[in-house]
């Protein structure tokens, strides 16, 4: 999969695969010392917890480059095999065996340049890809307001919208102050 952003750019996503969790590592750790991102808690041994993510089938998501660069990353995986599967917050529409998005994480020197766009649409191909029946985000309701870096992490009501998500429920998650939704798209 890839998307083509106007500009000299050229983004694409392509399934994380364990050569790719070294890259998934320095894109989400800030210091020098390898921790998982907080998306796979805990962080202790993080890096050996995302090389076994990486060599699972399927892995925990899409990675997107520029050029050899990782760039940015969107988890997805079958909700079922995620803390989402008991979470008391984000309600579950209906026994559908979905997949979920729930990180978007964009390196901030390219942030603002489409990439996070280029990884959801990712994220929905890898899913179709394995036959999920419909893909589920949990993002950020923030009504075109300002929110922190790491709130966005989950993605703007926004953002999926645009991906052709709609919204299926409310939830009883606020993160930075705005509430998440949930939104999906019926991959059949």
């Amino acid at each position: 999969m890839s998307a083509t952003h106007p500009g000299p750019w050229h983004w694409g996503s392509r399934p994380m695969q364990v050569q790719s969790s070294s890259h998934f590592t320095t894109l989400c750790v800030r210091d020098p010392e390898p921790r998982a991102h907080p998306c796979v808690r805990p962080a202790r041994h993080g890096a050996d917890i995302v090389r076994g993510l990486c060599a699972q089938d399927p892995p925990p998501g899409v990675l997107a480059y520029d050029g050899s660069d990782v760039v940015g990353w969107a988890g997805v995986h079958p909700r079922a095999d995620t803390a989402l599967a008991r979470s008391r917050t984000i309600p579950h529409v209906d026994e559908l065996d979905v997949w979920s998005v729930w990180c978007i994480r964009v390196r901030a020197e390219h942030r603002g340049q489409g990439i996070s766009h280029a990884l959801l649409a990712g994220a929905v191909e890898f899913a179709q890809g394995y036959g999920a029946p419909a893909i589920e985000g949990y993002p950020l309701d923030n009504q075109g307001g300002k929110a922190d870096r790491t709130s966005a992490n989950v993605g703007t009501r926004a953002l999926f919208g645009r991906a052709r998500f709609a919204k299926a429920a409310d939830t009883g998650s606020v993160v930075g102050g705005f509430p998440r939704v949930l939104m999906r798209l019926d991959l059949r």
